[in-house]
């Protein structure tokens, strides 16, 4: 017929090619290399999760690299051509019919009942077959064409037995050509025909309609094989390898034949019968160059498939989004530190006379003689009712707090104090804050396009900090900060102070002895006798004089609980500021960090994968064997 399958070429030596052997050599460890840098990414950590089923995908193509480079590395590379099809549709008889006559039980080195049956060359040593055929009925035969090649009889596609069709799954990555085995009855079977789509992408394809007598009949209507070719076209095979053959005459002819050799031709083959063509094709037209052809299309398509699913599955670069991110909760973290800061400083409303008097006294430091002496009486009565000195430990400067985690690096010890004001902050609101605003911050990331599975994780973490030991630390820091500034002052204040402090420290002093010298005077050389009046003077005159200036000094150098309240807070809100922001505005960044060398790590295994393949395409030898692929 005109139909008749295309036999591929014998190939024309061309003398500057490559050897075909050089090449699959040479790709064995390229594929080799593939292979461990996908294992590698595939068991390694990441932040991006990785889907199930594309994952299970890329784990069986990384097997299928490593059956394929174990395949390419022999010094005469193996075609396996396995048979599927369905229930009855002839395959064992199509198998006996190219072996020449019945495989024998007695043949079989491994029988098990309903087991796949692999027929080999008797050169080919057992374990030069894949894992996967070695537990399978294997029979050897001494026919030279087929030396090369291994042809493999399965299961039946749609058999009952869930088994079966599980045996043939398991050896399907096995085959390099699938001989796909119908009948008038079966040809495109549904389950057959979907594990052909399946599978098409990565294996040679090559037809066969058995029982072609039942299909030649002068009925009218669109004949099997017509209606199969359609469908294949559809499928995108342009000129697929169709064999008509009635395999059970071919085998009745040889079992009456005598001698060895060729079986004889079967008398009344129906018009069309190919089955002479597919023996041909098997033995002469699959040579060695064919072979090396059908392993290299192969791996390109199995190298293809592995980009398009690396493609498909690289992590997005989250870079954009991460800054979009850190910008907003920045914002919210400002709002948040001043919320916190507020409840702080409200926990210390009931202790701002305490805290006066503390910075009272630390103020007094700088004084001397009467102002001191003054100064200490003044605030000892003012402040009768503090008693914040006697009951807080007052003598180290290492005190620890919160089971010795955090040290006050300030020479009075509040530490007790700010803890029990921490404690009691966290206890009103702070707690439940840290929660909601964890909350809050990752609705404000998923609004702005940032996956939250990436982010919950680590934003939750952050908000599992020991925050009252950080609220501790801050507020003792700020409360140093603002006595630093109250004791040590800057810009203006600070010449205005010490001014003041020198004035205090030596008028009163000066205006006490520069009475007493008048009254002297008056008394030893003007005979006049001081009354009481006067005799006071030696005391009012120095007093007046530390009264202006203690007025001056509360004046200009204000120490009270308002002056130190605003500082403090605007102290310790930037403190919380800095520290909200050091734990949680690093996490997007961090993540989009750690997705970015995720994703670098996926192009680099793409652009290796390329590389191979664009290697591959330029050194495959040319050779027809187009018609087994489609588009």
């Amino acid at each position: 017929m005109s139909d008749a399958p295309h036999l591929a070429a014998a190939p024309v030596p061309v003398p500057e090619a490559p050897a075909p052997q050089p090449l699959l050599r040479t790709l064995a460890p390229l594929l080799h290399g593939v292979e461990r840098q996908l294992r590698a990414w595939l068991d390694s950590r990441r932040k991006f999760p990785l889907p199930m089923i594309p994952r299970a995908e890329l784990e069986g193509l990384a097997d299928d690299l490593g059956r394929q480079a174990a395949a390419l590395d022999v010094e005469k590379p193996l075609l396996v051509v396995m048979l599927m099809g369905g229930t009855g549709v002839g395959k064992s008889t199509l198998l006996n019919a190219l072996a020449g006559g019945p495989i024998a039980q007695a043949s079989f080195t491994r029988p098990t009942t309903r087991d796949p049956v692999v027929y080999f060359h008797h050169s080919i040593k057992t374990d030069r077959l894949d894992p996967a055929l070695r537990v399978c009925r294997l029979a050897q035969h001494d026919r030279a064409g087929l030396e090369q090649k291994v042809i493999v009889d399965t299961p039946d596609i749609d058999s009952n037995d869930l088994a079966n069709r599980d045996k043939l799954l398991a050896l399907l990555p096995v085959a390099d050509v699938v001989l796909y085995v119908g009948s008038q009855e079966k040809y495109h079977d549904r389950l057959g025909w979907e594990l052909f789509k399946q599978q098409r992408q990565r294996r040679a394809f090559a037809f066969v309609l058995n029982k072609w007598d039942r299909c030649v009949t002068g009925e009218s209507g669109l004949r099997p094989d017509e209606d199969l070719l359609n469908d294949l076209r559809a499928e995108g095979f342009e000129s697929p390898l169709l064999f008509r053959t009635t395999a059970q005459l071919w085998l009745d002819a040889a079992k009456t034949a005598t001698g060895s050799g060729t079986p004889p031709k079967p008398p009344d083959l129906p018009e069309g019968e190919q089955f002479g063509l597919l023996r041909t094709w098997l033995e002469l037209g699959l040579t060695r160059l064919e072979i090396e052809a059908v392993k290299a299309r192969g791996v390109g398509q199995l190298l293809a498939q592995i980009t398009r699913v690396a493609d498909h599955v690289r992590p997005p670069d989250l870079t954009g989004e991460a800054e979009k991110v850190r910008a907003v909760w920045e914002k919210t973290l400002a709002t948040e530190a001043d919320v916190q800061a507020d409840v702080l400083v409200g926990t210390l409303e009931p202790y701002q006379t305490e805290v006066e008097h503390h910075f009272s006294v630390e103020d007094q430091q700088r004084f001397r003689g009467l102002m001191a002496a003054y100064l200490k009486l003044t605030t000892r009565l003012r402040y009768a009712g503090s008693g914040l000195r006697d009951r807080l430990p007052l003598g180290g400067l290492k005190t620890r707090l919160l089971g010795g985690r955090v040290e006050t690096p300030v020479e009075w010890n509040l530490g007790a104090f700010v803890q029990e004001c921490a404690r009691t902050a966290g206890e009103r609101v702070l707690d439940q804050r840290t929660t909601a605003l964890v909350n809050r911050l990752l609705v404000e990331a998923d609004a702005r396009g940032y996956p939250l599975a990436l982010l919950t994780e680590p934003a939750h973490a952050a908000g599992r900090l020991d925050w009252r030991e950080r609220m501790t630390r801050a507020v003792i820091d700020a409360l140093a900060e603002v006595e630093r500034q109250a004791t040590h002052p800057t810009g203006w204040r600070r010449p205005l102070r010490a001014a003041l402090a020198l004035a205090a420290n030596t008028l009163p002093e000066i205006a006490l002895v520069a009475t007493a010298g008048y009254l002297l005077w008056n008394f030893f050389v003007r005979n006049e006798v001081p009354d009481f009046f006067r005799m006071s003077l030696v005391a009012l005159v120095p007093l007046l004089v530390i009264i202006v200036f203690h007025l001056l000094i509360v004046l200009l150098l204000p120490v009270r609980w308002p002056a130190i309240r605003s500082e403090f807070r605007r102290q310790l809100g930037g403190r919380m500021a800095a520290e909200l922001g050091r734990c949680f505005l690093s996490v997007p960044g961090e993540v989009a960090a750690a997705v970015r060398e995720e994703r670098r790590q996926v192009d680099e295994l793409v652009a290796e994968t390329k590389q191979v393949s664009d290697w591959l395409a330029e050194r495959q030898e040319a050779a027809r064997v187009t018609e087994l692929y489609g588009k």
